[in-house]
């Protein structure tokens, strides 16, 4: 089952199991929708970066950190289990930050990125010592210079590069392309002024550069261009100003599989290529080698992760080419999982309370919302006696699920649920009607 979790099985009546827990006791005691998270597989495929990419860049006598992207899934609970594994955190907001200190992460284990940062962030940045801030504007330096010297502290910094390297799926989720609000300019030499202006201020420490080329990869030589660009401008700046940056920050970015027919990053492969890449540019380039950090979030959380529905209504409609298509509404949606609204995005689904011998019928899973692109999966092929109460399953939802989820049309954002040898628990607890009329001030 390769787009599923590693502990997922089919039970001996038919009904799926994940981390030893059987999928109809999890939808019984918590709900649907609700996010399953198998923490084995999260924690192995933490693990698994960490190591291949350990043992690639120490071939050559180099040393790689990986820095868990928590935009794609975080909360305390989950932040602990990326320090378990040695890993460092990525945040993107002051919320994430929280929610890594919270978990128990040193800010010397947190890097803060985000191209538009409140004064109040990194403000509390600076009193928690986050080891790297990744600024991504002239702007930006000018602001965090002030509020360093005004804290009596020196700033540790990366400058975030626009490598010019396309690479990724959907345009959104393409982020080293010029025209776009991340980043500074490699080709029109903003990101060398960026370099100047941080090296010479006595309130910010230059600890390297960064970059992130896009989202859901495939291609290692996408990473491969980027990297060489980057120790190029490494090696040119070391050139001009006698300084040798000690750290470049390759981002991530790394491809899952969403369907059978998908295709994922070969990890292993890829760290190995990627090693050596580095090695021939900072062999061209000169100089020593630099501290090398990768940003995984998506290929650790998405394949570890599923969504469980409950289904609804079905019902037969007939295409204008001919044939029929069956629709399964679901009580989740697009509040849940916005990825194929936004970006096309394709997924699959099976029926996860019991086995069916009836025929298998094209079929298309929607949600409860008023919108007609309310799709979670848009072909898939689902047993033609699928039923009201019936559970279904879509894997590989780890990823920008519960973080994207909404309150559209006044639903309930569900619950996350980790599971582990025949226990669960709940990482990030259900919306409730209580909330809802909180929220709405009379």
């Amino acid at each position: 089952m390769p787009v599923w979790s590693a502990t997922v099985v089919r039970t001996d009546d038919g009904a799926l199991g994940v981390g030893g827990c059987d999928v109809r006791a999890l939808a019984a005691e918590y709900g649907t929708p609700v996010y399953v998270v198998d923490e084995a597989d999260f924690r192995a495929r933490a693990a698994g970066f960490r190591d291949h990419f350990a043992a690639a860049f120490g071939r050559h006598g180099a040393h790689c950190d990986v820095f868990y992207a928590s935009k794609a899934l975080l909360s305390s609970q989950i932040a602990g289990w990326v320090l378990d594994e040695g890993l460092g955190i990525d945040v993107a907001s002051g919320g994430e930050l929280e929610l890594a200190l919270r978990g128990g992460a040193p800010g010397a284990r947190i890097t803060l990125h985000g191209n538009n940062k409140s004064d109040a962030e990194l403000i509390r940045a600076l009193e928690v010592g986050v080891g790297r801030i990744v600024v991504d504007s002239m702007t930006e330096i000018g602001v965090l210079d002030a509020l360093a010297a005004a804290a009596g502290v020196v700033a540790p910094v990366l400058i975030r590069v626009t490598t010019g390297v396309h690479a990724g799926g959907h345009e959104y989720i393409a982020t080293s392309h010029e025209d776009q609000k991340f980043g500074l300019s490699l080709a029109t030499g903003a990101a060398l002024d960026a370099l100047r202006a941080v090296h010479a201020s006595p309130h910010l420490e230059l600890l390297g550069i960064h970059t992130h080329i896009g989202s859901q990869i495939l291609s290692i030589g996408a990473f491969k261009d980027s990297a060489e660009r980057m120790l190029r401008l490494r090696a040119d700046f070391a050139a001009e100003t006698g300084f040798e940056m000690p750290e470049v920050d390759l981002g991530g970015g790394y491809a899952i599989a969403y369907t059978p027919e998908s295709e994922s990053m070969d990890v292993e492969k890829a760290s190995l290529e990627i090693a050596d890449v580095v090695a021939q540019g900072v062999d061209a380039a000169g100089g020593g080698w630099p501290h090398i950090s990768i940003e995984p979030g998506r290929g650790i959380a998405g394949p570890a992760g599923m969504t469980l529905y409950t289904v609804g209504v079905t019902k037969n409609v007939s295409l204008e080419e001919g044939g029929q298509r069956q629709y399964v509404a679901v009580d989740g949606g697009m509040s849940d999982n916005m990825r194929t609204i936004t970006y096309g995005a394709e997924y699959t689904a099976a029926i996860a309370s019991r086995v069916s011998s009836a025929p298998p019928v094209l079929s298309r899973v929607v949600g409860k919302h008023c919108e007609s692109g309310d799709i979670l999966v848009r072909d898939v092929q689902l047993p033609s006696d699928i039923a009201r109460g019936d559970l279904l399953a879509v894997p590989a939802t780890g990823a920008y699920g519960r973080v994207m989820a909404s309150n559209y049309n006044s639903v309930l954002r569900p619950a996350v649920v980790g599971v582990r040898d025949g226990k669960s628990r709940v990482l990030i607890r259900r919306d409730t009607l209580a909330d809802l009329l909180d929220w709405d001030v009379l």
